[in-house]
């Protein structure tokens, strides 16, 4: 029953964020200067899955060709209230530098008024893509920052939720463990479970358990997946496309190692690459681990140290917003996934491409027909 209404919940809570996310951008967006967010936003509302439209930009002048990706120029500041009313965009995203004494205060303060919302770059970047900008972090901006504040009432009832859905989960799939035991020995020599030291909360090691879904390493085996698709056995290529592989960590949230849902642990081998390679890398230890988490619904599994990068910007997201809303939202999220044996990241991430080729070509038939 736990399960069940969790479940329900998960689903309730997706279908309002997708909503609001429609409503909040239903109409083209302008980007207003050229800063060091502006090609990243450029980029990722390419990307955005038709979230939202960019209608173009508006700096003091025309960006120089190849300094950033193609985009249509509206013109300069001081027409932004024409632009405004020829455009009618959702939002303004302030992605300006040097903002004092440059931005247009009069024009934006008007924009205001009529109701277009004038929001931050890194505000807006942080909500378009459900990620943070690493590079844009400061250590003022983590301190005066409303998020990654986690209150002592939430931690509990979320570590409540956690160990009741994982003593549900272990008693539901009593029957599929005993299966999956089974097939482990019959298809490969070696133990059922492969244990590996992960670093934990507040940076404790602990033994995360896995069933096993490779055949032992000779020597030292690499932590990327790239690196030991040789090594899967044929068990193990089932247990991993439906991520069955991670069950046991139910007994780790048992345990108290583990919580249901936060940033995946990493091995403990690979912490001193990590702390000196990807800044703010240390908040990663300030909650739970978890056995499924923002990153992995995002965006699927890393091969190499760009990629784990890439997946810190998810984690930092999730630790920043924390909401047992957010919990719901990956939970649903994960079991789709199971459930399709098909990582939706790689999949989402494949028809984004796509998208942003097509409107890559139509930005470039645009710009030589205004030339």
């Amino acid at each position: 029953m736990a399960l069940l209404a969790a479940i329900s919940i998960a689903i309730a809570c997706t279908i309002v964020l997708a909503l609001r996310q429609h409503r909040l951008n239903a109409r083209p967006i302008v980007i207003l200067g050229t800063g060091p967010m502006t090609s990243k936003l450029i980029e990722e509302v390419d990307l955005s899955d038709d979230r939202c439209r960019l209608a173009g930009l508006v700096d003091h002048q025309r960006p120089e060709t190849g300094s950033l990706p193609i985009v249509p120029f509206l013109g300069s500041f001081d027409r932004l209230t024409e632009i405004v009313e020829e455009v009618r965009p959702s939002r303004i995203v302030v992605a300006l530098a040097d903002r004092r004494g440059h931005l247009p205060m009069k024009s934006l303060l008007e924009s205001r008024i009529r109701g277009v919302v004038v929001e931050d770059a890194l505000e807006f970047y942080e909500r378009l893509t459900g990620k943070v900008a690493i590079e844009a972090l400061t250590p003022g901006t983590l301190i005066l920052s409303k998020g990654f504040h986690h209150d002592g009432f939430g931690q509990g009832v979320g570590r409540l939720i956690s160990i009741t859905l994982a003593f549900a989960g272990l008693i539901l799939l009593a029957p599929v463990l005993l299966l999956v035991t089974i097939a482990i020995k019959l298809d490969s020599r070696g133990p059922v479970f492969f244990v590996q030291e992960r670093a934990g909360w507040n940076g404790r090691p602990f033994e995360l358990l896995k069933f096993r879904t490779m055949h032992p390493a000779e020597g030292r085996p690499s932590e990327w997946v790239q690196d030991n698709v040789g090594r899967i056995t044929r068990v193990g290529k089932w247990l991993r496309r439906f991520r069955l592989d991670e069950v046991p960590q139910l007994i780790n949230v048992l345990r108290g190692e583990m919580n249901l849902i936060g940033p995946r642990p990493h091995p403990s081998s690979n912490q001193k690459i990590f702390v000196e390679s990807i800044a703010y890398y240390g908040l990663r230890s300030t909650i739970r681990p978890g056995v499924t988490g923002w990153a992995q619904v995002r965006y699927g599994y890393a091969n190499n140290l760009e990629q784990e990068t890439e997946k810190m910007r998810y984690d930092l997201y999730y630790i920043k917003n924390h909401t047992l809303w957010l919990d719901m939202r990956i939970l649903f999220e994960t079991i789709l996934i199971m459930a399709s044996g098909q990582g939706a990241a790689e999949v989402r991430r494949c028809a984004r491409r796509e998208k942003a080729t097509r409107l890559r070509a139509a930005l470039v038939t645009a710009q030589a027909v205004e030339r």
